[in-house]
Parts: C-alpha cells; structure tokens; sequence
C-alpha cells in the first residue's frame, strides 16, 4: 500500500475526496431512433443539480464535454453534437462538484477503456478504495471516486469474474457512501443503472411509448422533460439492465436500512419531480405547514419566501398560520448569475454575488413583520446578505425559519458542507439553543428557528428512521465510515 502511494505521488496523481452530487441519464432506443437529443433535453432538465460542466457519451466515441450550462451551448453546436454522436445509446451528466475544480478533466461521463460511465453522489472511503483497484494506472491529475470506481469494475470484467451484477456485487463490499451509476460498454448493446444499497441519492426509469425508448435518471423531471412516462424508481441496491430486446434486473447488494438524503426533499430535488412515491411539490407545502405548527407567529404581517426552492414550503406556511403570502424578494434573471443556484456554487465570492441579484421588493414589507421562510442555512452567506436587504427596505421586524434541521456535521454523501469550519452551527462548547442564538445574531433577524427531522420527516411523509440526517445529527453509521471531523467535531 505504501508503494501504491508512494508511485501515485510520484506520477501527480492526488488521491483526496470529490464529492459530487450530479444528475445522470441514460437513454436507450429499442426503435433504434437517435438518443442524443433525449440526452441533452434531460440534462436541461436536470440543470438544477449541476451547473459547472455537463457531459454527453455514445458508444464507440470518446464522451463529449463541455463547461457551464447545458442551455450556454449555441444551437449549431448541439446539432453537430446531435449528428455526430447519433446513436440509440448514450448517457449523459451535469456536474455539481464540492471540490471547485472547473476543468473537463474532472467533467463527466468518465471513459476508462471500454466503459464509459456517469455517477452521482459521493464514495467517501475513496483512499482505501483506490489502494485495491490494482496499481496507479490513471493518467488524470485527479483520481476522482468516479474514476477509481470505473477503473474497479473494468478490472473486474477484465478478470471475468461475472459480469457487471457481480462486479457491482464486490465494490459494493468495498464502497462507502452514496452512488448511483449510469453506465455501457462498447461490447454491449445495453444501458445499465445501479443505484447503492441504502437509497442516499435518487434514481428513476420511465419510458417513451412512440420511439419504444427506455430513460434512466436522477429525477423524473427529466423523464417530463423528454415526455416519458414513469415506470418507477430504481429500487435501493438494484442494477437494471435495458436492451434492445429485454429489460434484467438484479439486486446486487442489501443494507438493513435505507438512507435517502433529507436535503433532496428540501432543497435540491425539482418541485416537479417524484421521490420514493412522493410529489416533492407536496411534501414541500407540507413541510411548511410542520413549521407553522412548530412555530406560530401570530403578530406576523405577511411570509415571505427566499427564493426558489423555499416557496412552495413559504405557501404552505402563509396557508396553515392563515397569514399573507407574497414576492418580497425575486431573483433578477437577467444577470449573469441570476440564473444560478447559489448553494451549489463552490465559491464564496460566486455565492455573495447571486444573493446580491436577488432584488427586494418594499413594498410588501416595508413596516412590517416578515417572516422569512428557507429551504436551509448552512453557511450564512446568503441568509446574511437577504436581512440585509430587507433591513435597507425597512422591515419592521424580521423571523427566519428554515424548513432544515440545523447542519452542525459535515456531509460525506454529496452536498457541499464537507467541514465543520464552515458552517454556521458551529462550535462543540455550545448548547444547541446556544448556537441557533448565536446565529441569529450574526445573520441579524429578530428571531431564527429550525425544523427537526422528525417534524420535517412526517411532513414529507416517510420515516424518519429511513432518511438520511447525518448532517444533523452527526450520525455516519449509515454511510458505513466514521470520519475524522475537523476543529469542533464533537
């Protein structure tokens, strides 16, 4: 093992954690009609969960790549896309990394030999993983988990041992974290998915009835997008392969339990889509009506939304404490980051900058006790600049509530608060209590109050027992590692 580092070190190849929680697709065509078109109309789709680079592979071609959005790309370079890379098989993905790398070389699908594969989430053991895959053979600056993953299974079919159930069935012994994988090879008429034994990130199939053709993907947004029915979700543990003639599936590794990640639920997943059975736009609206039961503020004026992923659950608010809801803040979309979702920006100076298009409107606060309702606070960064806005724009009084529990761990399955350090719970010394005031203080509202997960897990209508608030409670059992947390870990 001490070699295998050693000759990585010597060759630049680093060996720290990428953590990404992406969108994959993948799409075959039984009419043998041209998937490339349904590829790139699913990542449009999908765009809320990446926006620094996305990715299109076709058998028997090297994976087209391409920084920032799907949409920036001109119409004659998608068409050249579409006619070169015609193929009834292709995956696709959008990346949203927490490393700030935004370089193609770290963009997705990955090609290693004659596979070609796209992932979303996060391998969190991904040292001791890359010391089994057999010798430092990458040739990227960066091992990424996507890559390490890759090289495995490849190894494992070059030694046929099984195919790619039982590759699959062997790395699950030896990954830790969340996974969901699209995936073919170019000796195989046939789009694979797998999604981890534990459910964390989410993985559906659906079907186009008139081009007889099969999507696979992270949301079922994407399915509407490319007017594909759902058929349903992939199930946790669960490789499917689709052909040209059959449809197997297999289950390739059991966990006692699931996992699936509570963020999704809040923040990252598109209202439009369906989790695990359950409308995402509902539960949303349900979670705030949780909040209005928990926190009752009856001298509120009116219940404002941070926008966007907070507005459905700032309707069910207004709703339930039969206050006004209104607009008092819009994204100004005619920016240049207007567009963009500020959480899954790496940088801090990207994240101030959107928040600062965010564009208050007086007149529906002005004079009065706004209550501010948002999907999380993880960092500050935004809920600081948004107060003081409304601050400027003459709130009498201002309640913050957040449909989240209060982050006080970092994430090691995918969403982009990997230390402590950064967040704005933070700090082993403190009660809880003492921590959400001393927050409260800082981002400079009148009052703050969090959502628990078990609150937050009955409005979204699963058990609590079966979703993943790992970064709440400080938990990683699930994930199958326990992580040396850095200053303040308790």
């Amino acid at each position: 093992m001490l070699l295998y580092f050693l000759l990585c070190a010597l060759l630049g190849v680093g060996l720290e954690k990428v953590k990404e929680n992406c969108g994959v697709v993948g799409v075959i065509s039984r009419s043998k009609a041209n998937a490339v078109p349904l590829v790139i109309d699913a990542l449009r789709a999908l765009q809320h969960r990446g926006q620094e680079a996305w990715g299109v592979a076709v058998p028997g071609k090297n994976p087209y790549k391409k920084l920032g959005l799907v949409i920036d790309a001109g119409q004659r370079e998608l068409d050249l896309l579409t006619r070169e890379y015609n193929s009834p098989i292709a995956i696709g993905h959008v990346r949203y990394s927490t490393a700030g790398r935004k370089d193609l070389e770290s963009a997705q699908p990955l090609k290693v030999k004659d596979l070609c594969i796209a992932h979303n989430g996060t391998l969190s053991n991904i040292k001791e993983l890359s010391g089994v895959v057999g010798g430092c053979t990458f040739t990227p600056q960066h091992a990424s988990d996507t890559l390490i993953a890759a090289n495995k299974i490849v190894d494992h079919l070059r030694q046929k041992k099984g195919g790619f159930s039982k590759a699959l069935k062997v790395l699950s012994d030896e990954m830790a974290g969340s996974y969901c994988f699209t995936f073919f090879s170019d000796n195989n008429d046939a789009v694979y998915a797998a999604r981890d034994p534990r459910g964390f990130r989410p993985m559906v199939v659906g079907y186009r009835n008139n081009t007889q053709t099969y999507v696979v993907a992270s949301e079922s947004i994407a399915l509407s997008a490319v007017q594909a029915g759902l058929v349903r979700n992939l199930q946790p543990g669960e490789l499917l392969k689709i052909g040209y003639s059959e449809m197997k599936s297999e289950i390739f590794a059991t966990a006692d339990s699931h996992a699936h990640c509570s963020f999704e639920y809040t923040y990252f997943a598109h209202p439009g889509s369906v989790m695990e059975q359950i409308s995402i736009y509902e539960a949303r609206k349900r979670i705030g009506v949780g909040l209005a039961k928990k926190f009752p503020i009856p001298d509120a004026d009116v219940v404002i939304p941070v926008p966007d992923s907070a507005r459905l659950a700032a309707m069910g608010y207004a709703e339930a404490a039969g206050k006004p809801f209104d607009e008092g803040l819009l994204k100004d979309r005619y920016s240049k980051k207007g567009r963009f979702r500020s959480f899954i920006e790496p940088h801090k100076g990207d994240r101030v900058e959107i928040n600062q298009w965010i564009i208050p409107i007086v007149q529906v606060f002005e004079g009065k006790h706004v209550v501010v309702i948002d999907d999380s606070l993880v960092r500050g960064t935004s809920s600081t600049e948004i107060v003081k806005a409304l601050r400027r724009g003459g709130a009498r009084k201002i309640s913050m509530l957040i449909t989240f529990p209060p982050i006080e761990f970092p994430c090691f399955a995918g969403i982009d608060f990997p230390t402590q350090e950064e967040l704005a719970i933070f700090g082993s010394e403190a009660t809880l209590a003492e921590k959400v005031e001393r927050v409260r203080k800082t981002i400079g509202v009148d009052f703050l109050g969090y959502n628990d997960p078990k609150t937050l897990a009955e409005s979204i209508g699963m058990d609590v027992n079966s979703m993943c608030f790992t970064c709440a409670t400080g938990n990683y059992s699930a994930l199958g590692v326990t992580p040396k947390l850095t200053l303040g870990s308790s």
